[in-house]
This record gives structure tokens, sequence and C-alpha cells, in this order.
């Protein structure tokens, strides 16, 4: 009886040992497979990728104190009328915070459409 349980213990070390080396020529083969030159190679590579979708990574990100953005915001179509009439405002002495309001624009678009046409003032050279 203890003879048979010797027997079937040192064929299962035979079967593991068996495997083992069948692992280790799967692995060794890796990182050839997905095109790395090396196994160091490979394994940065996997704990880049692994590290890249944690909770800090992704904090790491963000600037401190910044606003989740709610979704895709709709850009503004800047049509020849829109230019126009952003003109006719600021030429009437409206700031861009009023013609913002009236247009539905970005303060950074009110102001480059300004600018080409020449209704911005020049800083002076110091």
């Amino acid at each position: 009886m203890l003879s048979k349980k010797l027997k079937e213990l040192q064929a299962a070390r035979d079967r593991l040992a068996s495997l083992e080396k069948t692992m280790e020529a799967e692995l060794a083969a890796l990182p050839a497979q997905f095109g790395f030159a090396s196994a160091q190679a490979f394994a940065d590579a996997v704990v880049k990728a692994s590290a890249a979708g944690t909770r800090q990574a992704r904090k790491a990100g963000r600037r401190k104190g910044a606003v989740k953005p709610k979704g895709k915001r709709k850009r503004s179509v800047v049509t020849d009328e829109l230019r126009t009439q952003v003109k006719q405002l600021a030429e009437a002495g409206q700031t861009g915070s009023e013609i913002k309001a009236a247009t539905g624009l970005s303060l950074p678009t009110i102001q480059n459409i300004k600018k080409a046409f020449g209704l911005v003032k020049t800083r002076a050279a110091s």
C-alpha cells in the first residue's frame, strides 16, 4: 500500500517537472511572440500596462482641483455672420463677456475674431 502511494507521488513529481520545463519554454518564447527584444522589456511593458488602469495612475494625470468634464462639449461653428456680429459688437465698445453672452462663443474664439479684424490693441514694447 505504501509503495503504491510512493510510486504515485514519484509519478506526480515527474509530471510536475515535465510541466515546469514546458512552462519555462513557453514563458521564454513569450516576449518574442509579442515583439519584444528581451524578457526585461516585456516585463516593463506588462508593469506599465497594468499600472495604467489603476486609480493612482488615472489621478496623476489630473490637476489638483480640476473639474471633471461631464461629457464632450459641442464645438461652435463660426460663420461669417457670427464674425460680422462680433466685429460690430466690439466696435460698439462691448466687452468680451458681453459679446460671449450675445453670441454664445467662447472668449478665446471672440479674441481670435477680434484679432483677425485688427480690433485688439497691441502691447507696447518695453
